[in-house]
């Protein structure tokens, strides 16, 4: 009986190979069984235990051989998979006769497709969905949700060929009095040509959070006036007495960038206040998610867990960013236009752009803003790749399932670098979302239009996420299901047990309003200012 008969494969999945090995289970020990591989997945299933296994190609980082052929002791010779996500997988398989070469292989196509000259599976993917997701974000209607464009802010589309940058997206909001020649001169003067452009705006005030990269200032100590009059033009588009330059950095490496010709606005730029935010950069988020990955997977050492958590570093890094975004949201909603940018301005940069526009604007706290904002701060603008209780309309799922696809080469979404590189000729993974959106959505969101939400960005307050963070562990997984989320799905069968009674006694089906949430009503005409405790 064929183990894999059963498996379902996505239109446009191939078959690849399939053979007998062993999988070396970190809970289970070496258990026997069957992997197949096509060209988007690993999948294995176990002949001694319910096990199985399902990992897309795309989330692998790295194979290895493991062991020679002239190696003693039982399962030493095999492979190792490091994926991203934050598992290694090990598979033993026989000595004789090169066992291992042929899936070593296969593997290294499939998983690197690029690197052999073959297409990735978003592009070989032949799945369809009603709605099409590439259309979810539309940057002209974002810019008139947002009152734009008006006498102070226009539209622009110098770089409708990518050719101010190539890096941003094709459609732009600048001041208004910003000529296109202006627009070149600033860009010959920021890192990469990612010149200040609008990310967003308050309606009622004006106040604008923009966003760049570092200016070219070098160890001369160059200026550059029309980059400092094109920050004063920001400045005045709303008024404020001083435009606040975030700069997400340290300040030592914001001058050790001078050293390869970046650095930061100097006292010559009139009527600006520059704050750095101490956030360090991707090479040191980088190892301290791997030290973080050591102490997560496959064990967890609980004698020691909140030592090794803290050595790790990376609720710290966590929280110096979401004090940053605290702190860009408190100058905005206070009136205060805000530029922010850190050396390229394509990954600390987006994280407090996205963030504080998430505390300021409840339309991104809906399911849709909220992939709107994705599209807008991460995809068009390039990068290089808990919730509140009653204030998302999404729940933690959609978070995860992000998570699980921004590897999985089964969506073009995040594809490369930038929108220049980024083709629509695959399927967005926000189709598939919209296939099954109630499994999405939090049946007890309450939309309130106006409400700012500032967070608690504090230690004590920061926890580990630690169903995604640990998920692979059967164990923990188990100890640590949350009883908010088990509540939940109580009331939602309840809820739906009532409905159904309902309808059994009523002579008409039962009206709209009592299966689905009420439309925010309008804005009001002054904000308010929640502070909450945030269980991440």
């Amino acid at each position: 009986m064929d183990l894999l008969a059963d498996v379902a494969l996505l239109p446009g999945e191939e078959r690849v190979t399939d053979k007998e090995l062993i999988y070396i289970c970190p809970f289970n020990g070496a258990l026997k069984g069957k992997v197949f591989i096509t060209n988007y997945r690993l999948f294995f299933k176990s002949t001694e235990a319910a096990l199985t296994l399902d990992v897309p190609l795309g989330v692998i980082s790295r194979v290895e051989k493991m062991g020679g052929a002239s190696s003693r002791g039982e399962n030493s010779y095999g492979l190792d998979i490091t994926c991203k996500d934050m598992r290694s997988l090990r598979f033993a398989l026989k000595q004789e006769g090169h066992s291992r070469r042929d899936i070593f292989e296969i593997l290294s196509k499939y998983a690197f497709p690029l690197s052999h000259s073959q297409p990735l599976f978003s592009y070989l993917s032949q799945e369809k969905y009603e709605e099409n997701g590439w259309s979810i974000y539309k940057p002209l209607e974002e810019f008139r949700r947002q009152g734009l464009p008006n006498e102070r802010w226009r539209i622009t589309f110098i770089n409708k060929n990518y050719e101010l940058c190539d890096t941003y997206p094709t459609i732009l909001a600048v001041p208004y009095r910003a000529s296109e020649e202006d627009l070149r001169r600033v860009a010959a003067f920021r890192s990469r040509g990612r010149i200040p452009v609008l990310s967003w705006i308050q309606r009622d005030n004006q106040a604008a959070i923009a966003r760049c990269s570092q200016p070219l200032v070098g160890m001369s100590g160059k200026r550059n006036k029309d980059d400092e009059r094109y920050l004063e033009l920001l400045r005045e588009t709303n008024g404020t007495p001083k435009l606040t330059i975030f700069d997400a950095r340290p300040s030592v490496n914001a001058v050790a960038n001078k050293a390869t010709g970046g650095g930061y606005e100097g006292d010559e730029y009139q009527n600006a206040e520059l704050i750095f935010l101490d956030i360090h950069n991707i090479h040191v988020m980088r190892e301290s998610l791997k030290k973080l990955r050591d102490i997560v997977y496959p064990t967890v050492e609980e004698s020691h867990w909140l030592s090794s958590l803290e050595s790790t570093h990376w609720l710290e890094h966590i929280k110096l960013v979401l004090a940053g975004a605290i702190r860009v949201a408190d100058k905005v909603s206070g009136g205060k236009s805000v530029v922010l940018h850190c050396s390229d301005g394509w990954d600390r940069t987006a994280q407090l752009s996205s963030l504080a526009m998430l505390m300021l604007d409840s339309h991104y706290r809906t399911l849709r803003g909220f992939e709107v904002l994705i599209e807008k701060e991460w995809l068009s603008f390039g990068h290089k790749f808990a919730s509140f209780p009653t204030a998302f309309e999404f729940n933690e799922r959609l978070l995860a399932t992000v998570l699980e696809h921004l590897y999985s080469c089964r969506f073009g979404t995040f594809l490369f670098n930038c929108e220049s590189m980024r083709e629509l000729n695959t399927v967005s993974l926000w189709s598939y979302v919209h296939s099954s959106s109630t499994r999405y959505l939090n049946p007890f969101y309450t939309p309130e239009s106006g409400r700012v939400l500032y967070p608690v960005a504090s230690m004590r307050h920061l926890e580990l996420w630690v169903s995604y963070y640990i998920r692979w562990n059967p164990r923990i997984r188990q100890q640590q299901q949350s009883p908010v989320e088990q509540r939940y799905k109580e009331l939602l069968v309840l809820r739906d047990e009532y409905l159904r009674k309902l309808e059994e006694l009523s002579p008409s089906p039962p009206s709209a309003h009592m299966t689905s949430p009420a439309p925010p009503g309008p804005a009001p005409t002054t904000q308010q200012f929640t502070h909450l405790h945030t269980p991440f």
